[in-house]
């Protein structure tokens, strides 16, 4: 790894809810700090990183994200990268572009926005945007939108990504959790609180074939925990052949996260990061997209499933699962939407990952 050359990289991240922000940031970091940049990677809540990151990454300084942040003594940067529409401090800005000039720099200034398939990612995608008042006056805003077409910034995926999967050793890892594998269909689920989770276990407890819920840490355990408690109150024999038995995971590591979707047959996923790793994992999923109020998030999910090219009972699946539907939940289809997801796969690695995009601009 060459660093003679590398550049000094300012990541900003507020952490919102849902870990779906960090998640993000700290894979670009990371990304970046694997092709040999440097990174300061700024974050309002760092206690995510706790299990999410233990043992943090070379190249990769991690700051608390205060208000205002004391610029006086601090070496500025090359990159600015403004996450999600977190709005740098304007104190950074300023510090930032007064030492771009005084050193004769280029000055890169990175808006990275959230990951969509509709059709405005592509459009927006490479927009410049001249600053021409405030604390940043005379730089200029690079619109940078992850996607799933060419005509994007691609979506995050690590350069060893495919090595490490062929690597994975299944039963071993279910192992390490305490999981003894005899077998049974593996399922994981992170989500929130869809609508349709009780269907989802009345469907897997009266399926002949045993399956094991390898249920996340946080709102999936929480959602299932309370469902199981109403359905023994109301309907004890509800899982009487225990064909569905549980296992409830402890917060994972971005690693072991990636691991989880491996293992299993069909993965239940939310948010960005979650889909994206998903998707790289090539095995059948569904997504619950994070709900908006005015229902856009509808649009979103269906562009999502244009892309995918899904077939009528995925679909129908994903609109069931995110309430758009109020039918019943269709039937498993895992063959049927394993060649969907493996179709869409493999079109997918052929565009350029996010990092070496984002990489051009600098």
């Amino acid at each position: 790894m060459n660093t003679e050359n590398s550049k000094l990289w300012d990541i900003f991240c507020k952490v919102i809810d849902n870990y779906g922000d960090i998640g993000v940031c700290w894979r670009l970091a990371v990304g970046l700090a694997a092709r040999g940049e440097r990174v300061r990677l700024w974050v309002d809540d760092t206690s995510a990183l706790d299990w999410m990151a233990p043992g943090g990454a070379a190249g990769v300084e991690v700051r608390v994200w205060t208000q205002p942040i004391p610029t006086n003594d601090l070496v500025m940067g090359d990159i600015l990268v403004e996450t999600f529409g977190c709005e740098i401090a304007p104190e950074f800005i300023a510090a930032y572009a007064m030492s771009t000039r005084a050193r004769g720099l280029k000055s890169t200034w990175v808006n990275l926005e959230y990951l969509s398939a509709e059709g405005y990612a592509e459009r927006s995608h490479g927009l410049l945007s001249p600053v021409m008042s405030g604390p940043g006056k005379g730089l200029t805003k690079h619109f940078f939108y992850p996607g799933f077409t060419a005509g994007t910034g691609g979506l995050l995926r690590e350069a060893d990504l495919l090595e490490r999967q062929a690597r994975f050793d299944r039963t071993a890892w279910l192992q390490q959790l305490g999981i003894e594998f005899q077998g049974e269909r593996l399922v994981s689920l992170f989500c929130y609180e869809p609508p349709a989770l009780g269907e989802l276990l009345d469907k897997l407890a009266s399926d002949p074939q045993p399956t094991r819920l390898l249920v996340t840490a946080g709102r999936a355990t929480a959602a299932v925990a309370a469902w199981i408690k109403d359905k023994n109150s109301s309907q004890p024999a509800w899982n009487m052949r225990k064909s569905l038995s549980f296992s409830y995971l402890p917060a994972l590591t971005q690693h072991d996260f990636d691991h989880l979707l491996w293992a299993c047959d069909l993965n239940f996923v939310r948010g960005e990061d979650s889909l994206v790793r998903a998707l790289w994992a090539g095995k059948p999923f569904v997504w619950q997209i994070y709900l908006q109020h005015d229902d856009a998030h509808h649009s979103k999910l269906d562009a999502f499933l244009d892309l995918l090219h899904a077939t009528p009972s995925l679909r129908d699946f994903h609109h069931v699962w995110n309430g758009v539907s109020q039918a019943a939940l269709p039937a498993l289809s895992l063959a049927e939407w394993q060649q969907t997801v493996t179709a869409a796969r493999a079109q997918q690695l052929q565009h350029a990952d996010l990092v070496t995009q984002i990489m051009r601009l600098a």
